[in-house]
């Protein structure tokens, strides 16, 4: 099919609640998303970067202007499959998030055009997948119990846990102790170094399925020798950003645990070559988030239902995060969340609610090129 113009837009949507991590608090999301129009039809993507270079060195700004002026020009006009943009955009280093979102709206308006649906081109096994939550860094402990137990009464199949330096041991002490064996894991977004070992050690006696992301990105080396102090299987996510820096990472026993996320690593074909890599080496994968409205959430649960996914991901229920999403939501049924089965991404765009949020559009191509409000 010949890609024809790419129509970027900017929407903000407030969170149900805020969320802390060790990089700071978020109280709304600020959604970069592309529309792909086609000779063959149309298909979405959505940018995961965040509004400031904190979880990584994208931000939305850059992703748009990165889009416009390298990464889209390089794709009109060419008759092209999903599978091509990878090589094409590989000449301009880097902006990860940004290439992810055009070959996942080059995707979607591919499997659209076949009536083919996501989970289905990505070999699903399953028609629903279960679903865990990421519990933000409370005011209080008391706080904490009453977030957690609110989760697991809604039927959450697993708890992971946001810390960082001074947050830690006795929140998870607290949850193990008020919540027994619920599946529970930890996330330190980077927030600690090696001189930290023998007190993340301390971690050890709770049980935890993992503790992700404990060091800088970097220092993947690092998480080596981590690993040789701390019982608990360390998890790799923001070090992880293609399949090779994976396959380094586990030849050199940086992790026993990878948590996939589409947009960090360029894209859901990425991901796939990262899934299979893990399930070859016999390495547990889980899918984790970004905040994704329901464009985000339907590709990623899609691939959650591939076979390496044996662990809870971060593929929330809409309601977690927003009152109100832009497509129909995603809805928990027993822990567990469906695979979309229609064609492409398998969800509908509630074009009204959408314009009413958009505060930006720009469109490349010959629907027309630069940016009106």
């Amino acid at each position: 099919m010949k890609l024809e113009s790419v129509e970027l837009r900017r929407i903000k949507l407030s969170l149900v609640a805020p969320f802390e991590t060790s990089f700071g608090v978020q109280t709304e999301r600020d959604v970069l998303l592309l529309k792909a129009i086609t000779d063959g039809g149309e298909g979405w993507g959505e940018c995961v970067a965040g509004e400031e270079p904190t979880y990584s060195s994208e931000y939305v700004d850059a992703a748009g202007h990165v889009l416009i002026h390298h990464l889209i020009p390089r794709l009109l006009d060419r008759e092209l499959v999903a599978a091509d943009v990878s090589a094409l955009l590989h000449p301009v280093h880097g902006h990860q998030m940004a290439k992810a979102a055009v070959e996942m709206a080059v995707l979607d308006a591919e499997l659209r055009a076949q009536g083919q649906s996501f989970g289905r081109f990505f070999g699903a096994v399953r028609r629903a997948v279960d679903c865990g939550v990421s519990v933000g860094i409370q005011p209080s402990i008391a706080e904490l119990l009453q977030t957690v137990g609110g989760y697991l009464d809604q039927g959450y199949r697993r708890i992971k846990l946001k810390i960082k330096p001074g947050w830690d041991v006795e929140p998870v002490r607290a949850v193990r102790e008020r919540f027994g064996d619920v599946p529970l894991q930890v996330d330190a977004n980077t927030a600690y170094s090696l001189a930290d070992a023998e007190h993340l050690a301390k971690l050890d006696p709770f049980g935890l399925l993992l503790i992700e992301q404990p060091l800088p990105e970097e220092q993947v080396l690092a998480h080596a020798q981590l690993a040789r102090t701390v019982r608990t299987p360390i998890c790799l996510d923001e070090s992880i950003t293609s399949a090779q820096s994976a396959a380094d990472a586990i030849e050199l026993g940086a992790c026993r645990v990878i948590n996939i996320k589409p947009g960090r690593v360029g894209g859901y074909l990425e991901a796939r070559r990262i899934h299979d890599l893990c399930a070859a080496r016999g390495l547990p994968v889980w899918m984790g988030g970004m905040l994704e409205t329901g464009i985000g959430r339907a590709g990623n649960v899609a691939m959650a239902a591939m076979p390496g996914f044996t662990l809870p991901g971060d593929t929330s229920a809409s309601d977690r995060y927003y009152h109100r999403d832009i497509t129909e939501p995603f809805v928990l049924e027993d822990g567990r969340l469906r695979v979309p089965t229609g064609p492409g991404l398998g969800v509908s765009i509630d074009a009204e609610y959408l314009e009413s949020i958009t505060y930006w559009k720009s469109v490349v191509g010959r629907a027309g090129s630069g940016v009106r409000s």
